[in-house]
């Protein structure tokens, strides 16, 4: 079995990713409305605050000091509440509300110049008429490219008012010489369904990134459209999502499930039982369903597999979720900032907490992760059963009397290990050096526009031998050092991002899965599961 610092780096950044953004908010508060910090004569954190700011020998940035001591009294509680400085808890909140201002592109710096990677739908960028590979040589008549361009100078010239336009001398692959773009910022629309196609005879997919406040009107479109095709059957990806709104969990939900049967059920010490109920307004009642979730599985996402598992309604597939069963509700400050507070938990149709425990502290609870990992559990079924929180005979059952687990997330129905050929630390570099998207940029252009849609290139394109070993030196530009068995090991899968890289390039994510489903071990059980 290999064990690869790859696996325990992404096990950590997905973990603080999913306990910031995998939240389950209700309507957020405000302190300064009756919710507060008490100034009585008993306020010890308040007096220690006043003392510094008065008394203290060096000057001190008493707000921030207030932030860390907030947090710090936080995560003495449990592992999911936490304070959110202002540029945070905006950051988080919009990624939720299904949209932001801006322009609307991705981009990617390469020798000093800024390439557009990515132009979302009706975006400002979009309507202007910029597309992939256009590269922004000037702004505002000054010259960029070539001027020492780092991550923070782009997002400085690119944030702004909504009102204030910007003109850009562009050059790109579809452009003769430069042309100038004049345009304003305006709302861009990001949508938390990453793709929906039609897998197989009869049988759709869609991919769901995040529980925001619109991804059930978007699942709604999406699934209208794949019935459309034919769709009978649904295979359900939210492997990698770190959660959102409980509401939307709940909506999500009741898009499988017939009307009174309970989704899930919330209570805490100051919070009385809440019971949420499906109603009769379904789009996908009934027709075979498989749920795919995996270790970065949290929080709504566990809402709603666990629903679907404890009411038999789905085949389960993947490896055991996250295990966060913690109900938070947001309260702001008039600075902006903001307490996201564990006000309840949430259980299951059953009548389970997956919420897994965090008695050993933090640090613990952060490393639980890497700890599965060492003890074999993302590579074996058995490492599973055999752990300690499984032992045990379980009280719980789904309505057909099949055992079902409690305090360590969602058991999968069918166990999919993972892949270690994909987790090395090769391709953690290649990814965070971002040379995928750079080797498209560079090579792969005039190859994709030969295609005329992404069905296409995806089943027609292949990356050949001679293609790998070329994208291999290219990246040797860069990483000066490689494991040639991380490159034996990976090759495969090295393939099959080149592939999936190019086909996000030129068509968008719907077409970066398509080509990765194809090579994806996971995605292949879940079709098995409900053919």
């Amino acid at each position: 079995m290999k064990k690869t610092a790859a696996i325990i780096f992404r096990s950590v950044i997905l973990i603080l990713v999913g306990i910031t953004l995998g939240l389950i908010m209700a309507n957020g508060r405000f302190f300064d409305q009756g919710i507060g910090f008490s100034q009585g004569n008993n306020d010890k954190i308040a007096k220690v605050l006043q003392l510094v700011r008065q008394k203290y020998v060096d000057s001190v940035n008493v707000d921030s000091v207030e932030g860390v001591a907030a947090n710090n009294l936080l995560q003495n509680l449990d592992p999911h509440s936490m304070y959110l400085p202002p540029k945070q808890a905006q950051a988080i909140n919009e990624k939720l509300e299904g949209g932001f201002d801006g322009f609307g592109i991705e981009y990617q710096l390469l020798r000093d110049t800024l390439f557009i990677t990515q132009v979302y739908n009706d975006s400002p960028a979009a309507k202007a008429g910029l597309v992939s590979g256009d590269r922004i040589l000037d702004v505002n008549s000054k010259h960029f490219s070539g001027t020492g361009l780092t991550v923070d100078r782009v997002d400085k010239v690119f944030t702004g008012a909504k009102d204030n336009a910007l003109s850009f001398n562009v050059s790109g692959p579809d452009i003769a010489g430069t042309k100038l773009f004049t345009f304003k910022r305006g709302y861009v629309d990001m949508s938390s369904i990453d793709a929906s196609y039609i897998a197989a005879p009869t049988i759709g997919y869609i991919k769901i990134s995040k529980f925001a406040s619109t991804t059930d009107n978007d699942f709604r479109d999406a699934l209208a459209s794949l019935k459309q095709q034919g769709m009978k059957k649904l295979v359900l990806d939210i492997r990698g999502n770190g959660g959102g709104y409980l509401n939307t969990a709940t909506a999500l939900a009741d898009e499988f499930l017939t009307k009174g049967q309970l989704i899930v059920y919330t209570k805490g010490i100051h919070e009385p039982r809440t019971d949420y109920f499906a109603s009769d307004s379904g789009e996908f009642q009934q027709g075979k369903l498989a749920v795919l979730i995996d270790e970065y599985s949290a929080s709504a996402s566990e809402i709603l597999a666990g629903a679907l598992q404890d009411l038999d309604r789905a085949v389960i597939v993947g490896r055991r979720s996250f295990g966060k069963g913690l109900v938070q509700e947001q309260f702001s400050f008039p600075d902006k900032s903001a307490v996201n507070l564990t006000v309840a938990r949430y259980y299951t149709p059953s009548g389970r907490s997956i919420q897994k425990s965090y008695a050993g502290g933090i640090e613990n609870y952060h490393n639980e992760l890497n700890a599965r990992m060492n003890k074999g559990e993302l590579f074996s079924e058995q490492s599973n059963l055999n752990d300690s929180i499984f032992k045990k005979q379980s009280p719980y059952h789904t309505l057909s009397g099949k055992a079902v687990y409690s305090h360590g997330g969602i058991m999968p129905d069918i166990f999919v290990p993972a892949d270690t050929a994909q987790d090395t630390n090769l391709i953690q570099e290649l990814n965070d050096n971002l040379l995928f998207t750079a080797f498209v940029i560079d090579q792969l252009q005039p190859t994709i526009s030969k295609y005329t849609s992404a069905d296409d290139f995806v089943k027609q394109y292949q990356v050949s031998d001679d293609m790998f070993d070329n994208f291999i030196q290219y990246a040797s530009g860069t990483i000066k050092e490689m494991d040639p068995n991380d490159i034996a090991i990976s090759r495969q899968p090295i393939k099959t991002y080149i592939k999936a890289y190019a086909a996000r390039f030129k068509w968008g994510d719907q077409a970066y899965y398509q080509a990765i489903n194809d090579d994806d071990a996971g995605f292949k059980k879940a079709i098995a599961a409900i053919k």
